[in-house]
């Protein structure tokens, strides 16, 4: 889009107290952003969300052509530091966030724009995840980008960071949505994460440079989420969680909201098995996202998936443990127990399953499989 148009949007994203919803249902009224401060007040208090200081703000020139001049300078900065902007009315616009109620007028953005139209599937979850979360939401990544689908998430600490670190690990793409400035890494452990995705995929936000992260933004981050995919796995969310808010705006969008089982007795899966309960597909894979959402592999499985399992070359002895674990760590005294192996026995076969990628060790000599 012409920079003028472009312009445009920007401004009336600017103006406070201006969400998405009103700026497009301005640009309804009046034909296209220049024409919306073309405006009279009058005007402008006709339109349903349009308040008396709105509608004075929208009319007062010197308001306006201050905003002009700091989006101006904003447009300076995103070109000196590789920012790029796609506005609502941009071909390249993300066509399946065109669709929802509430699209942000504009998108920051850093990386491969084209992620932004190829199918994808979103995975959400607990920021303080188990380890059984955090692998899950890898696995489920890992393979899904390994088919071709661009895995989306909100690079937030534990489901969200394991989602994108799989997506990359699978070779695929993967779109960050921030809740903060394109330029602000949130939280800080995911600086090097962060730029991983920017290399990788894409990092999007619908704020511009600068604009720190607070509460309020979060729940609007999470309906583009959601927005720019076809479905939304939920990996572990307690029952009052950031995760269920995306759950809930993917079904208002029409999306397909999935949810990975857990304990019966962790809060960390409270939210997922509300969600079982009020008609979430249950899956445990990629595989089964796919085949609910009709998305054909784009790309052939590894061919490190048709090799002969490692769990066929084990002795009898390392398949008898193996059995005793679970994805769920067990201490050593519980697997000692349900083996009926000597300590010196269980000992050495462990070390052999840990070395083979079996077997994972955990702080307090408890072990989970692999």
């Amino acid at each position: 889009m012409d920079n003028d148009g472009l312009k445009g949007w920007l401004t009336l994203s600017a103006i406070p107290g201006l969400g998405p919803a009103l700026i497009h249902r301005l640009v309804k009224r009046f034909g296209s952003p220049a024409g919306v401060f073309e405006g009279r007040e009058k005007d402008f208090a006709e339109i349903k969300g349009i308040g008396r200081a709105m509608a004075r703000r929208l009319s007062d020139r010197i308001v306006v052509k201050n905003i002009v001049e700091a989006v101006e300078r904003q447009l300076e900065y995103c070109d000196r530091n590789n920012i790029h902007l796609l506005c609502y009315e941009d071909n390249d616009y993300p066509s399946l966030l065109r669709e929802i109620y509430d699209p942000p007028a504009v998108l920051y953005v850093r990386g491969d724009m084209g992620c932004l139209n190829s199918p994808s599937v979103a995975i959400v979850g607990s920021r303080a995840a188990t380890s059984y979360g955090k692998r899950t939401s890898f696995q489920i990544a890992e393979n899904l980008s390994g088919r071709g689908v661009t895995v989306v998430s909100g690079l937030a600490l534990g489901v969200d960071s394991e989602a994108h670190k799989g997506a990359l690990q699978g070779g695929g793409a993967t779109v960050g949505v921030l809740g903060c400035g394109i330029d602000v890494v949130y939280p800080r452990p995911n600086k090097k994460l962060f730029e991983k995705v920017a290399n990788g995929g894409v990092v999007i936000s619908e704020y511009g440079p600068g604009v720190q992260p607070e509460g309020f933004r979060f729940p609007a981050r999470n309906r583009i989420i959601s927005g720019l995919s076809l479905g939304v796995v939920v990996v572990e969310a307690a029952l009052r969680s950031g995760s269920l808010i995306t759950a809930r705006m993917a079904l208002e969008q029409g999306r397909e909201v999935f949810a990975v089982p857990g304990r019966v007795d962790s809060v960390k899966s409270a939210g997922t098995h509300h969600l079982i309960r009020e008609g979430a597909v249950l899956i445990h894979q990629a595989g089964e996202i796919l085949d609910e959402l009709g998305i054909v592999g784009m790309i052939e499985q590894s061919s490190k998936e048709s090799k002969v399992p490692l769990t066929e070359m084990c002795s009898e002895s390392e398949k008898q443990l193996l059995c005793s674990l679970e994805t769920y760590p067990k201490s050593i005294d519980e697997i000692i127990g349900y083996s009926g192996l000597t300590p010196a026995e269980i000992h050495d076969i462990l070390l052999r399953l840990e070395l083979r990628g079996l077997v994972r060790h955990l702080p307090g000599q408890q072990y989970e499989k692999v």
